[in-house]
């Protein structure tokens, strides 16, 4: 394209059609989603969504440094009457971003007490188990502020049952366990359309069932929440989808296995007037209407520098659009 001094409507113009070779990209955006917590096994709470974090990554002073991005893996099922952040997913990173992995849900335990059962804090918290425990329900894990929720309370030995409460999600809250011994429902995630479709990530695992007679399973929140299982025993719960971010599922009663949290997911989108950035493995490119990156696995990108050089021996001008 020619040189000199354009109206802005040229610019944009020029902007759009891609006519000004070796464009720097000024900001990139980013979605950044944790890998999901397991569900417990045992009439086990639900397992806490990943932490989701969406926004602007400035990437101007960062050309030919490397951007570190590592995707969590989701976490592992938490055994009965165990500690659930065994169950704990794994931490999502861009840059200086970072997505906290989802809270492991509570095992079972006939024995244990209230404080003994709680669901593990994370991104989402995981959901609560009851066990046998009389005196109220049993709290759900913490989330963290601004990435998602608290897990859902399980039921009371005496009312409304054993049953567990659901992991929370990046949208809502974890369900608790209600009357007539039903569990809770995974907390529901948050849609994007950053990859040009809409999807939904990061919802929570549903709570696991005590007895043979609790046959109406939970639901996995919307965002690749995992369900839960009835109380049939041995059942193994629904595992969280594989990227994004979404809580496994709480086991049924006797030894029922939780199921695994979904690993989590780092999308990055930029505007396809821009060169690509330059990723170390195989991301996947996409140039429809913007240009983005899709990761699942460990990975960095580098964003090359403007070429050519902005040449400031002669006159020139500068004007912004805002």
């Amino acid at each position: 394209m020619a040189n000199g001094i354009f109206k802005l409507r040229q610019q944009i113009r020029g902007l759009t059609q891609g006519a000004w070779t070796g464009q720097k990209t000024p900001a990139v955006e980013y979605l950044v989603v944790a890998g999901g917590g397991g569900g417990g096994t045992d009439r086990g709470g639900g397992g806490g969504a990943g932490g989701l974090l969406a926004g602007l990554y400035p990437v101007s002073s960062t050309y030919g440094t490397p951007i570190t991005v590592t995707v969590g893996g989701g976490g592992s099922t938490s055994p009965g009457g165990g500690n659930p952040t065994t169950g704990n997913g794994q931490n999502s990173v861009f840059g200086r971003i970072t997505a906290i992995a989802g809270g492991g849900g509570q095992g079972g335990d006939a024995a244990g007490t209230g404080g003994y059962l709680i669901g593990a804090s994370g991104g989402s918290g995981g959901g609560g188990s009851s066990g046998s425990y009389t005196g109220g329900r049993i709290q759900g894990g913490q989330g963290t502020f601004g990435q998602g929720n608290k897990g859902g309370k399980s039921g009371d030995h005496a009312t409304p049952g054993y049953n567990s409460g659901g992991g929370g999600g990046a949208g809502s809250v974890g369900g608790m366990a209600v009357q007539g011994n039903l569990c809770g429902n995974g907390g529901q995630g948050v849609a994007s359309v950053i990859t040009g479709n809409i999807t939904t990530y990061a919802g929570g695992g549903g709570g696991g069932a005590y007895a043979a007679t609790d046959t109406q399973a939970s639901n996995g929140g919307a965002g690749g929440g995992g369900a839960g299982k009835t109380g049939t025993a041995g059942q193994a719960a629904t595992a969280g989808t594989v990227n994004t971010g979404g809580g496994g599922g709480g086991g049924a009663g006797a030894s029922g296995a939780g199921g695994a949290g979904g690993s989590g997911v780092v999308v990055v989108s930029y505007p396809d007037v821009y060169a690509n950035a330059v990723s170390t493995l195989n991301a996947t490119y996409s140039t429809t209407g913007s240009g983005s990156l899709y990761f699942n696995g460990s990975h960095y990108i580098n964003y090359p520098s403007f070429t050519p050089a902005l040449n400031t021996s002669t006159t020139w001008t500068v004007e912004g659009w805002f």
